[in-house]
């Protein structure tokens, strides 16, 4: 169990489809991916008690308005705002509730209707871009800065300047997620990318490319938590939570940049991973060479470059050049993201990668499988992350 007293299991994992303007309300999607999870544990609804929610304000219904739509009878909530940075605080706590016995089943619920809400990102009466003291992705009106694209692209641009990485090597990351959505049918991108198209894209914001950006999509997934006891007893082989860190901040971090790259109030001095920054390993009790494949945030194209080097998986500056050759695609050294992840499966505020690990561990994962997957891990450039491994 590593040095925590965690004692949890994924034993659930339900999805919707997943595509663009889909005619179900967010609610509707959301109850969708929990029947499936419901079936795929064995479990009914009357089994749940206890609520993670990740969809709520300003893009779903609260808590409240789920536990009355599933027919559920709560005793424990926890509810966070639908941003990328709150998948694992979601996990995490839902983990936390079980271990602590302040529930037996934890369902982890988010559902996104993104083509419905365009003005969440950058349409008219955008939220993110239009914030007083600007938006966490960087966000800033008065500087031109209107989406959450633009700190990504920032950030990259120094990474860029500082180390020499180039357009090019940055497209082995779309070009690898979409190898993995052509082999997914669940995925909405499953036409091959080239280097060629990706270079002859349009410029969303400097040295982000179209295919740089995550899909904008609709869609839900569901991952159900309870303790390793009653997960043995359940229908699919359960997959452990064996370890996790919890979100960092403060002047030295920004989300979409790693430390000392000097976007916003950061110090332009790089170092290796820290400890503190790989913590999780000591907590699952394993090392980087036990890892069978990496998950992570993919918003956009550099957020994985940066990941890998939050993690230590490769030195400062050294990213770029780890993720040429297939090294982070199926077959390679650590696959990435291998269902395709936010840049060509689906952007379902990351939990589309969290069910592909699952089913990874479990040895269903089909045309996307690890072999012999036993240990992965989900880390994002903010220094988040969970370890799951198989029981």
């Amino acid at each position: 169990m590593g040095e925590t007293a965690l004692d949890a299991a994924i034993v659930g994992i339900g999805t919707s489809r997943f595509g663009h303007g889909l005619p179900e309300s967010q609610l509707k999607l959301a109850a969708i991916a929990f029947k499936n999870a419901l079936a795929d544990a064995g479990l009914e609804r009357a089994d749940v008690d206890g609520l993670s929610i990740h969809l709520g304000w300003p893009l779903g219904p609260d808590y409240d308005r789920v536990a009355e739509a599933f027919g559920l009878d709560i005793r424990y909530v926890n509810q966070s705002w639908l941003h990328g940075r709150f998948i694992t605080n979601a996990l995490q706590h839902a983990a936390l509730a079980v271990s602590a016995g302040l529930a037996d089943v934890v369902a982890c619920v988010t559902a996104v209707s993104f083509t419905r809400e365009r003005g969440f990102l950058g349409g008219p009466g955008d939220v993110e871009g239009n914030r007083e003291e600007g938006g966490t992705h960087g966000e800033a009106p008065p500087y031109g800065l209107t989406a959450p694209a633009g700190g990504a692209a920032i950030a990259m641009q120094r990474y860029m300047h500082v180390y020499g990485a180039t357009s090019a090597q940055l497209a082995a990351v779309p070009i690898a997620m979409r190898k993995h959505a052509v082999k997914n049918p669940a995925a909405i991108m499953r036409k091959p990318l080239t280097l060629e198209a990706h270079q002859a894209s349009r410029m969303v914001v400097d040295p982000l490319r179209l295919y740089d950006c995550c899909l904008i999509s609709d869609g839900a997934a569901v991952v159900l938590i309870a303790r390793g006891e009653r997960a043995r007893d359940l229908k699919q082989k359960p997959v452990r939570i064996a370890g996790m860190q919890g979100t960092r901040a403060g002047r030295e971090e920004f989300i979409f940049a790693l430390r000392g790259l000097g976007i916003n109030q950061q110090s332009v001095t790089r170092t290796a991973a820290r400890a503190i920054d790989t913590e999780v390993f000591a907590k699952a009790a394993v090392t980087h060479a036990d890892v069978h494949g990496f998950y992570t945030y993919d918003a956009f194209s550099p957020l994985v470059l940066f990941a890998l080097e939050r993690f230590g998986y490769c030195g400062p500056g050294e990213a770029a050049a780890f993720v040429q050759d297939g090294r982070i695609e199926l077959g390679g050294a650590l696959p990435v993201n291998t269902s395709g992840g936010l840049l060509s499966e689906a952007h379902v505020a990351g939990w589309n990668s969290i069910c592909e690990m699952v089913r990874q561990l479990r040895g269903t994962a089909g045309a996307t499988q690890i072999p012999g997957a036993q240990v992965l891990h989900w880390g994002t450039p903010w220094g988040d992350a969970v370890m799951l491994t198989c029981t």
